[in-house]
């Protein structure tokens, strides 16, 4: 009799976990834990500036390498433009130097008493060559030269005198002192008797303008 009902136990049993397995719902998928990683060995990972071989031969050379240089401003590349004072000119105390908005290569001097002169680079970094030419107000100005000195910051100007392509700075050595004034050609003249002779008209010689100042030290803006 025991037999029996322990046999029947066990078929309820088994037809009761079949029925919670059939309750089971199938269609959801299984999630499965996430599996922990081992971290990254930052410290030990390889890096070839911690080699030995290549630390020796990087050792080397460390006192050798060279810095990059800065980028050249316009200040480097024309140092000519901006405003400059002068006390040996007070007819010109003040001038600035600007660059044409077209063309880099060529500059507008304004405060001479010339009045707005144009110049046209032909030596770099700052020697410029004025030519003659005619000013908004009409005046006439005679060719000359125009060059800044980076090292005592010092422009120096002088009309009058032509551009020496040779050594353009030459215009700025000191006239010789001149043995006997220069004279033009004869003019003829008739006297009371109607008789012709001849007369010579002396003629000063052209004085160069020439000019000195020194840079003001500002920010100058470019086109």
């Amino acid at each position: 009799m025991k037999k029996t009902i322990g046999i029947m136990g066990g078929i309820v049993l088994s037809i009761l976990a079949l029925s919670a397995q059939a309750q089971t719902d199938t269609t959801k998928p299984v999630v499965q834990p996430l599996q922990q990683t081992a971290p990254i060995d930052t410290v030990n990972r390889w890096n070839p500036q911690n080699n030995r071989t290549v630390t020796a031969i990087t050792e080397k050379y460390k006192d050798k390498y060279v810095v990059a240089a800065p980028a050249k401003t316009v200040n480097d590349i024309f140092p000519a433009l901006g405003k400059y004072e002068s006390s040996t000119n007070p007819e010109a105390a003040s001038i600035t130097i600007s660059q044409d908005m077209e063309n880099k290569g060529l500059v507008w001097i304004e405060g001479l008493p010339q009045g707005k002169v144009k110049a046209m680079l032909r030596q770099s970094p700052a020697i410029y060559k004025i030519p003659a030419q005619k000013t908004e107000d009409g005046k006439e100005v005679l060719e000359g030269t125009a060059a800044f000195d980076k090292e005592t910051n010092t422009l120096s100007i002088v009309i009058g005198k032509n551009y020496n392509t040779a050594d353009p700075l030459a215009a700025f050595a000191p006239e010789p002192q001149p043995v006997e004034e220069e004279k033009t050609n004869a003019v003829v003249v008739k006297n009371k008797k109607n008789k012709t002779k001849l007369k010579e008209k002396e003629v000063a010689a052209v004085k160069p303008w020439m000019y000195t100042g020194t840079k003001v030290e500002t920010t100058v803006a470019t086109n």
